[in-house]
């Protein structure tokens, strides 16, 4: 890494947490994160879901397809598959083989987006998980009970003492990411298991406190699940991501919604940071005083964690004002990114 007063260089990042959607959407919003990011770990929540090894490989050819042709060889996505209660053990085996598929993601039913497919007892899936460890499969986590009778500010700490610990324990060796943590109680957890439990954090979890979600009036483009904290959580969140602890990486959960979906009586959770992912992450490092430390969590600890090699290319940051714009095409439809319409003062160059 290269730092000045106005420019940062490091080896170019990988996202770890990422949302693509399919078809057109997909053409929209895959040439931010392909700009920025060598690869990429792909959410399987579409509709229908991403459950067997022969959808990963279609959604990755779909996704290489709709790469622009300088972008190509540049980008690789990594391919995951969607755990249900149904999701066999032998389906574990053929993803380890197809050395296309790099993990497996649990999402509770009704968690979030496009979650009602997922899980709704993790004990139908001990078989499975058991698999998993076996071909040392990682099991990627969204992490909240689901419970009505919860509030939605503590699902994160309720799933840690209900279904995490436990699992931890049942499954020892059963490589785990805790996807975008929110919370104080989170990161401690993430400090105090063991080698094979890491993190992933959001920059708008960085950046953010849930007074974002009512700054004026209600606003639905910041509302994502897990929702925001407090701000002693954000803080946490801050110093965990700063600390050099390669227990914790980048994961933008970069989520696109049409504006149609967010702005109504019921509107959709996620919030679209891929345009400005790495200007982002740059803004919370730099109010932290930290910038040296951006290059370890953005582009070291992730692939150490996922056994990968290092990027060999580089990108650079440089000291500059500019505007975000309103909104982003969208297939036909129109995609409200955070910060629009806002200055930031770091840009991809």
């Amino acid at each position: 890494m290269s730092t000045t007063t106005s420019q940062l260089t490091i080896i170019r990042p990988d996202d770890w947490h990422l949302h693509l959607r399919d078809g057109e959407q997909l053409k929209a919003v895959l040439p931010h994160t392909a700009r920025q990011f060598a690869r990429a770990i792909v959410m399987p929540n579409l509709r229908p879901p991403i459950v067997t090894t022969n959808m990963a490989r279609a959604y990755q050819a779909r996704i290489v397809s709709a790469l622009p042709d300088d972008l190509r060889a540049k980008f690789q996505p990594l391919m995951t598959l969607y755990l249900t209660d149904n999701t066999a053990p032998a389906e574990i085996t053929r993803a380890k083989s197809s050395g296309i598929v790099h993990a497996i993601k649990l999402y509770p039913a009704g968690a979030t987006t496009n979650s009602d497919a997922g899980v709704t007892d993790i004990a139908k899936c001990y078989a499975t998980l058991a698999e998993m460890e076996k071909h040392d499969v990682p099991l990627l986590v969204h992490g909240e009970v689901t419970d009505l009778d919860i509030d939605v500010f503590d699902r994160e700490k309720v799933f840690i003492d209900r279904v995490l610990f436990p699992l931890m324990q049942r499954f020892p060796n059963l490589r785990i990411v805790f996807e975008h943590i929110t919370t104080r109680d989170a990161v401690e957890f993430i400090k105090q298991s063991s080698a094979k439990i890491g993190a992933t954090i959001t920059a708008h979890h960085l950046l953010l406190n849930r007074n974002a979600l009512f700054q004026g009036g209600i606003r639905p483009h910041h509302y994502c699940l897990p929702v925001l904290k407090r701000e002693i959580h954000r803080r946490a969140l801050l110093e965990a991501a700063t600390s050099g602890n390669g227990k914790f990486f980048l994961g933008t959960d970069s989520a696109p919604h049409a504006l149609v979906h967010k702005e109504q009586a019921c509107g959709c959770a996620g919030i679209f940071t891929a345009h400005a992912a790495m200007e982002c992450y740059a803004t919370a490092f730099e109010k932290a005083n930290a910038l040296d430390k951006l290059e370890g969590f953005a582009s070291f600890f992730g692939a150490d964690f996922y056994r990968l090699p290092h990027n060999s290319d580089k990108i650079t940051l440089q000291k500059k004002s500019w505007t975000i714009p309103e909104r982003y095409p969208f297939s036909e439809e129109a995609l409200i990114p955070l910060y629009a319409n806002e200055e930031l003062h770091w840009k991809m160059i």
